[in-house]
């Protein structure tokens, strides 16, 4: 008889240092798209405090796409369950 396995490890399919690296290349973006197109120049205090913000919405995001990663995951795992279930009743 064989002895069960542990579930595969999965992967991580998004290196979260990127984006941790690219949530900051996004808020420094989107304040020099602002102060383009207003016409505008933000004091350093004021960059420093909208990265910060934008940082904690964009991580916020992350936070709910690993959620929902780890959702899917269980769902695969659940449909491979019930496709070995029905094909080994059948057999």
């Amino acid at each position: 008889m064989n002895e069960p396995r542990e579930a595969p490890a999965m992967r991580n399919a998004v290196d979260f240092a990127v984006v941790g690296d690219n949530i900051l290349d996004i808020a420094d973006f989107a304040i020099e798209k602002y102060e383009f197109t207003s016409g505008t120049t933000l004091s350093e205090e004021s960059r420093e405090e909208i990265v910060e913000q934008v940082r904690d919405a964009l991580w916020e995001m992350v936070k709910a796409f690993r959620n929902r990663r780890k959702e899917w995951r269980k769902k695969l795992f659940d449909a491979a369950d019930q496709v070995v279930r029905k094909s080994a009743e059948g057999s």
